[in-house]
């Protein structure tokens, strides 16, 4: 076994290690525990770090997918089902941000658990989710796909419904209502593909897989609604805020930085990569709807009174933009929703982050009674300051280049109406975060802060700090020069 070979196995083997490392751990070592699953969180992003070592594109240079190390053992020899694992410049971005944020979240909760006594539950929980998200974005077999997909459902629930706030879990039945709807979709979807084509292997599927364009209009119709609700994309969007705004803090961070991006990675790998016939059919439907998406979740976010469903909200709008380069089908316009989809889960991590940080001392997240924010707490004031004009866009920020890369393509693809709406869409998002601006950090002084607990407010952002410098641009060229060569690939596939 290779070293990038090994690393592939460690990124799913760690945290299930973790996984029981904190469980076994008994109620009076609590910190112990936590301890535990942090150090197999830290080990997993290592292992996500070597995979960059003695990466070299295997298979033949016109296949569509391309990985750069892979794991083939049999699973189900008698249904012809491998454990296949594999990554390549699509799917790398998105597994070290999942490692990156779930570090950074276990992390969090060696100083700050929603109930003392239970944190090392909720660390493997936490490591359980990236086990399932890790697994998505590796799986080149699309039944074992599946089967990651729907390990992440009961976790997340539980994240929701134990540790949330007090509408826990009407928002968290919520989330797995709309989840299971869009796994049922899924599930006839993956069933309709390997049926016709008779195997699962993405890497032959990709491309169509000689599957007959009725067969492809039906499966990416059952896969796009099942990807829309995951995204998520307008209207299948309702469950999200109350998801967000009732789960704890790592919930949020992990919910919108990288659960979101199963579902447009997804969309791009699956929907797109086996049904390319269906893709070109539904494309100018998509575009539609990822506009309105920009347009709708910004207006929604103009009229919020509350600072995580604020957020929530915005996350509507941006993956709108995600799904817009998706839907132009061209290389320029994958590439873009590559580097959004990572930047839009580094600065959503911060800024949730942020919110649970304020929370915290303010006792309360509604913008109304967070006045003066820069003379009560500068440190917070201005972390959030930053976040906020990342995420809407200021040049020179990981924002802007996915949604700029997304408009210009929109243009290319003949589609000047939606570029123009969409770029009046990222004009209210500017708009919205700047009344978040005044109203939190530069109007009068509402109440009191209470002081970080630890020695130091800068102790309290350790994690936001070291997601604030990845979003300081690095993202944009790092995706790009990773994800170019696979990009322009899938393209290809569409245009055949």
């Amino acid at each position: 076994m290779t070293l990038g070979q090994a690393a592939l196995v460690a990124t799913l083997a760690l945290p299930a290690f973790g996984v029981v490392a904190a469980v076994a751990a008994p109620a009076r070592l609590d910190r112990a525990g936590r301890l535990a699953g942090t150090v197999a969180a830290a080990l997993t992003f290592v292992a996500t770090l070597v995979l960059l070592a003695g990466r070299q594109p295997h298979g033949p240079r016109t296949a569509p997918i391309r990985p750069w190390h892979s794991v083939d053992l049999p699973w189900v020899p008698d249904l012809d089902l491998r454990f296949h694992l594999g990554v390549d410049g699509v799917s790398y971005p998105l597994v070290v941000l999942t490692a990156l944020l779930t570090l950074l979240c276990c992390g969090y909760t060696l100083w700050r658990v929603p109930e003392p006594g239970r944190g090392r539950l909720l660390v493997a929980l936490l490591l359980a989710i990236e086990v399932g998200i890790l697994g998505v974005f590796e799986s080149l077999d699309l039944v074992l796909f599946f089967v990651f997909f729907e390990v992440v459902l009961l976790p997340m629930y539980a994240v929701i419904a134990i540790w949330g706030g007090e509408r826990r879990r009407p928002a968290a039945r919520k989330f797995v209502l709309y989840t299971l709807f869009g796994s049922v979709l899924l599930l006839v979807g993956v069933f309709v593909v390997v049926a016709k084509a008779g195997t699962a292997d993405l890497i032959h599927l990709t491309g169509g897989g000689g599957l007959p364009r009725g067969t492809q209009l039906v499966a990416f119709t059952l896969l796009a609604l099942a990807f829309a609700v995951k995204s998520p994309l307008w209207p299948l969007h309702t469950w999200l805020p109350d998801a967000h705004t009732e789960a704890p803090t790592v919930g949020s961070v992990i919910l919108a930085g990288v659960l979101l991006k199963m579902g447009t990675y997804g969309l791009l790998r699956i929907g797109v990569g086996v049904a390319p016939a269906g893709a070109r059919w539904a494309a100018p439907v998509l575009g539609v709807l990822a506009v309105a998406a920009i347009v709708i979740g910004s207006l929604v976010c103009l009229a919020q009174a509350e600072l995580k469903r604020l957020i929530a909200y915005s996350s509507v709008g941006h993956m709108g933009f995600v799904l817009l380069g998706i839907a132009t089908l061209t290389a320029t316009g994958i590439q873009a929703a590559l580097i959004g989809n990572v930047a839009h889960g580094i600065i959503t991590g911060l800024l949730f982050f942020l919110a649970g940080a304020i929370k915290d001392r303010a006792h309360t997240g509604r913008l109304d009674e967070l006045g003066g924010l820069r003379e009560t707490a500068p440190t917070l004031a201005g972390l959030l300051g930053y976040a906020s004009i990342a995420s809407l866009g200021l040049p020179g920020l990981a924002g802007f280049w996915g949604e700029a890369f997304a408009v210009v393509a929109t243009l290319r693809r003949g589609w000047p109406v939606l570029a123009v709406v969409a770029a009046l869409g990222a004009a209210l998002a500017a708009a919205y975060f700047l009344r978040l601006l005044r109203q939190v950090t530069h109007g009068p002084a509402v109440g009191e802060v209470a002081r970080p607990r630890l020695a130091g407010a800068e102790l309290l952002s350790w994690g936001p700090l070291v997601v604030l410098a990845l979003a300081l641009g690095l993202v944009p060229a790092a995706v790009l020069s990773l994800s170019a060569d696979a990009a322009r690939a899938l393209a290809e596939v569409v245009t055949r």
